[in-house]
């Protein structure tokens, strides 16, 4: 059933006071799949995280989840790791992990036996009697994750999970997600780290000022942004390739290497990457050639900068 929709928002309406928070806003997040929720700060993302986990309840459209609409019960197969850590600050470690996992329906023998896989896992074990107080921002930080997790929750909704981590705790928690998805879970997670979000998420979805500006599987998204741009590497005569490619192309960057040049080429009218090719192997003897696409970081760049200048008007 890895293909069916685990959670599905349809129509999500939002307003508080004058302010509309989502407008009209549908997602749907496939079983097994690691889910991007990406946009700017303030473009409802977390409104949308606060009513998937019932804090809060839209002001009209619905979400499903398992094909039911969303219940009390559905609470407990969500676990929710949000940007502002709810840590108590005088609590020990072991005691507050232990009372947290009880709130989530786990027995205290069931609790203990799973904190301390994850304890060890994680290299933890030191920490049970330490209180949170004394912990680094990162090492709350996976304190709080193992609690999230403890109850093997069907959707994972991680917001903002790198924040405070090192590079090397960062590497953990992605490989750790990517476990999870293995094993079955569901990931929802939100970030500004495009790279993190290129690296695992399958769909994503890009909400700017409360509306639905992009989705699709990160594949897709990434081919829709093409710009018939190729990187190629020859030796040869820059000269001689700038005259060989003539009309079918037009040279964007250009590199001379001890060993060889290396061009960026975008081919211009109905000329084709062949037709490109074809003109320069007479004059060039070519290396490498590599299709240049852009990075999510880019398409959202663009796609925001663009849909900020298209509604401008509209929201002053």
């Amino acid at each position: 059933m890895s293909n069916g929709i685990l959670l599905q928002a349809n129509n999500i309406h939002k307003a508080y006071s004058n302010h509309i928070a989502l407008n009209d806003v549908s997602v749907s997040i496939k079983q097994g799949s690691v889910f991007g929720l990406l946009g700017p700060n303030g473009a409802g993302k977390t409104s949308l995280i606060r009513i998937i986990n019932q804090i809060t309840a839209p002001d009209s459209g619905e979400v499903l989840f398992n094909n039911e609409r969303l219940q009390a019960k559905h609470v407990r197969h969500i676990g929710y790791l949000p940007e502002e850590r709810g840590l108590y600050k005088q609590m020990k470690v072991g005691e507050q992990a232990l009372y947290l996992a009880q709130l989530k329906g786990l027995s205290k023998q069931e609790a203990l036996k799973r904190l301390k896989y994850w304890f060890e896992k994680f290299e933890m074990e030191t920490w049970w009697n330490k209180k949170i107080e004394e912990l680094s921002k990162g090492m709350q930080q996976k304190v709080q994750f193992v609690v999230t997790i403890l109850h093997d929750p069907q959707l994972l909704i991680l917001d903002e999970p790198f924040s405070g981590f090192d590079p090397i705790n960062a590497s953990l928690l992605k490989q750790e997600i990517l476990e999870l998805k293995a094993k079955g879970t569901t990931i929802m997670f939100s970030s500004h780290n495009m790279e993190s979000v290129e690296q695992l998420c399958d769909d994503v979805v890009l909400i700017n000022k409360s509306r639905k500006v992009l989705d699709g599987s990160v594949i897709d998204i990434k081919n829709q942004y093409k710009t018939n741009m190729f990187k190629i590497d020859f030796v040869g005569s820059m000269l001689g390739f700038t005259n060989a490619l003539w009309t079918s192309g037009e040279i964007i960057t250009k590199n001379e290497l001890p060993t060889h040049n290396s061009v960026t080429i975008k081919t211009l009218g109905n000329s084709t990457l062949n037709d490109a090719l074809a003109n320069v192997l007479s004059a060039v003897q070519l290396i490498g050639v590599q299709e240049v696409v852009p990075s999510l970081n880019e398409i959202f760049i663009k796609t925001v900068g663009a849909k900020l200048n298209a509604n401008e008007v509209l929201t002053e």
